[in-house]
């Protein structure tokens, strides 16, 4: 039990000094679209062989101490020396950096988003071996030589609808010496946004007609021919085929028609008693199949009104609508 009692608040200091570090960090590098590394931005610090080369410079110093050899002092002050020169070329190589957001992948439940980034120098320096990675995501190595900025791309997978946001982006180097870590973590206000994921489901109920797309049906008043059909009691005396009837055929009267439209309402209402999810997952489902089938759909959503429409930029729209769905706003 003691064990246990001792195990529990270490993991709570664990957790305390966490949330202060993400605080602190929060405050030193705030999140924006883009940034320019600078002295606040950047943290060094030796690696383990730069730790093991410390070590053994001390072994040297205490060796040359104890036998008073100018050559062991005149070794260990070359290699101190170039541990400071590797030093300054080590923040030399993140300083001045522009990284910038560009775009975030829209993607479904599952997929791997795509997330591109622009990393930028300001001055005619090189910077070499630098390493970018999220989290959870792939990882890219970038030299600046010739270009003066390239563009990275970076993948992690996703795991629920609305707003995902990647995390903060490691950008570190150990270049050239490998004695020192320089990096920093940066928050470019990236998100991606992730739709329902989509569930086939029944046929869906509420078409506005069962009539294909272009096909004539009869309409009253309109002034389209559509053909001619057995007379019928009331019919209208404008509309008869006087001339058939001069030539000995049957009376017959003129019918017209317009062409029907076929549109479709993808509405909350159609999967009753369903949880929000699965709704949300079917709806996106027949709004893929309509997009698809090039038909025309609206999308009617608790305080969400779409026009029925088509093409890439509507879909996007629904798609949006749907994975926005009861979920608070992407932060600012």
């Amino acid at each position: 039990m003691l064990m246990q009692t001792q195990a529990r608040e270490g993991q709570g200091i664990q957790q305390h000094m966490r949330r202060r570090f993400r605080e602190w960090v929060n405050r030193r590098i705030p999140p924006a679209r883009a940034v320019t590394l600078d002295q606040r931005r950047i943290f060094i610090f030796p690696s383990r062989a730069g730790f093991f080369f410390g070590l053994c410079l001390l072994l040297m110093l205490t060796t040359a101490i104890n036998y008073q050899n100018n050559m062991s002092y005149a070794l260990t002050f070359l290699l101190a020396t170039l541990f400071i020169i590797a030093t300054l070329h080590t923040y030399a190589n993140l300083s001045g950096l522009t990284i910038r957001a560009l775009r975030a992948q829209s993607v479904f439940p599952g997929q791997q988003s795509e997330f591109d980034i622009q990393v930028e120098r300001s001055k005619q320096r090189s910077h070499f071996a630098l390493h970018l990675k999220w989290p959870e995501s792939t990882e890219a190595l970038v030299n600046l030589v010739d270009e003066d900025s390239v563009k990275v791309q970076l993948h992690t997978a996703v795991s629920q609808r609305g707003w995902f946001s990647p995390g903060r982006l490691l950008l570190e180097s150990t270049y050239p010496l490998g004695l020192l870590r320089c990096w920093t973590w940066i928050d470019l206000d990236l998100y991606a946004l992730v739709y329902p994921r989509p569930v086939v489901s029944a046929d869906l109920p509420g078409l506005a007609t069962d009539t294909p797309d272009g096909v004539s049906v009869p309409v009253p008043g309109s002034d389209d021919f559509y053909g001619f059909r057995e007379y019928r009691q009331g019919d209208s005396l404008r509309q008869l085929h006087w001339k058939g009837l001069a030539k000995g055929q049957t009376l017959q009267t003129k019918q017209y028609a317009a062409y029907a439209d076929r549109s479709v309402w993808l509405d909350w209402d159609m999967f009753p008693g369903l949880p929000t999810e699965q709704r949300l997952s079917h709806l996106c489902y027949w709004a893929l199949e309509f997009e698809a089938g090039r038909e025309e759909y609206g999308l009617r959503l608790p305080g969400v009104l779409l026009e029925p429409g088509t093409g890439e930029k509507h879909l996007g729209e629904v798609l949006k609508a749907l994975a926005l769905h009861q979920l608070e706003p992407r932060p600012q």
